[in-house]
């Protein structure tokens, strides 16, 4: 980077300053015929140099510095006192310093403006999707009294019915806030988990039978990629991890297809033991995969809401996950299915 430092700016005045002293001396000695004064304007010369060097070098820097620190305190919200400027500089030059720390600023900030607008564009989202999943249910209740007051809780056919409904849909209201005050207490940390040894392989085979009745309506095979013989056990918050697991197996279900199947695989990695749910269903698109972990996102609106789905499931299953120290990932492909992977902690 070329730039004019005060060393350069010294330099230049003061080897003018002093080439002009000594020329016109030497003139003056030739002039004279004095040559012994042309030895005298030499030193002369080197003594102007330096005298005028110095002195313009800490003038021109002291000028800078005393414009630049209010800068200075503007970029990094902080008073800094100018000798801790002035003797922060090393070799390089006050311009060049300035202008990175400007240019770290500037890129700090754009990044900060950038994640500001992202959350600012997911606040909105979020506000957005709770409203909309919270009306639904709302007004379905409040049609359902409404017709029952006009009348309709007189008629036998239907005041029993419409009262199952609203039930259903107080139900799924009462999921939706349950869901959301998880979602809190596991990002805010206050969700403590109750970390306990058991078999994952019974865990698993418990909610197999759990949703039986899903697969048969579905006609969906639920079934493990091997023969697992032996325990394997984990030490995690099993109520946690039943949700997880319950949850990543519905959504098999509920995204397969007539006469699919749904696999689940158990590996031994090192101090972990990864655990996969694989389908053949529907599968995901690459436009969706991002986004599926956040809260009320939906890759088939209509379909999970039929099923009575929050779409905050995934989002728990990533939370639980994550308060475990573990990680989840899913691949997929359209039409050929989702595979979801976690990890957890192995029982030693």
């Amino acid at each position: 980077m070329n730039s004019i430092s005060p060393k350069k700016i010294a330099s230049i005045i003061a080897l003018t300053a002093s080439s002009l002293s000594g020329v016109i001396m030497i003139v003056f000695a030739f002039f004279l015929a004095k040559f012994l004064l042309i030895a005298v304007a030499f030193v002369l010369s080197i003594i102007v140099y330096l005298i005028i060097y110095w002195f313009v070098f800490f003038r021109v820097k002291h000028f800078i510095a005393e414009r630049l620190n209010p800068l200075y305190r503007i970029l990094y919200n902080q008073d800094i006192e100018k000798t801790s400027f002035l003797n922060s500089t090393g070799d390089e030059t006050i311009i060049e310093e300035v202008n990175l720390k400007v240019l770290d600023w500037s890129k700090s900030r754009t990044k900060e403006i950038a994640q500001l607008k992202q959350m600012e564009k997911y606040r909105k989202e979020f506000l957005g999707n709770v409203s909309h999943e919270l009306k639904t249910p709302i007004f379905n209740i409040q049609g359902y009294i409404l017709t029952l007051l006009d009348g309709g809780i007189e008629d036998e056919k239907i005041n029993r019915l419409y009262l199952e409904k609203t039930e259903k849909n107080i139900n799924r209201m009462i999921s939706i806030v349950e869901d959301l005050e998880a979602i809190s207490r596991l990002e805010s940390g206050e969700l403590k988990l109750e970390y306990q040894t058991f078999n994952i392989i019974s865990l698993i085979n418990e909610i197999i039978e759990m949703n039986e009745r899903r697969c048969k309506a579905k006609k969906i095979k639920l079934s493990y990629a091997q023969n697992y013989d032996k325990p394997v056990k984990v030490y995690a918050d099993k109520k946690r991890i039943t949700d997880v697991l319950n949850n990543l197996i519905v959504n098999s279900i509920i995204y397969g297809i007539e006469y699919g199947k749904t696999i689940i695989s158990i590996f031994d990695v090192e101090e972990n033991v990864l655990i996969e749910v694989t389908d053949n269903g529907l599968g995901i698109s690459e436009e969706d995969l991002p986004r599926i972990f956040e809260r009320f996102y939906r890759v088939d609106k209509s379909r999970s809401r039929e099923e009575g789905g929050t779409g905050l499931g995934l989002a728990i299953v990533k939370h639980v996950i994550e308060a475990h120290g573990q990680k989840i990932t899913v691949r997929s492909k359209i039409s050929e299915g989702t595979t979801f992977s976690f990890t957890l902690k192995k029982y030693k």
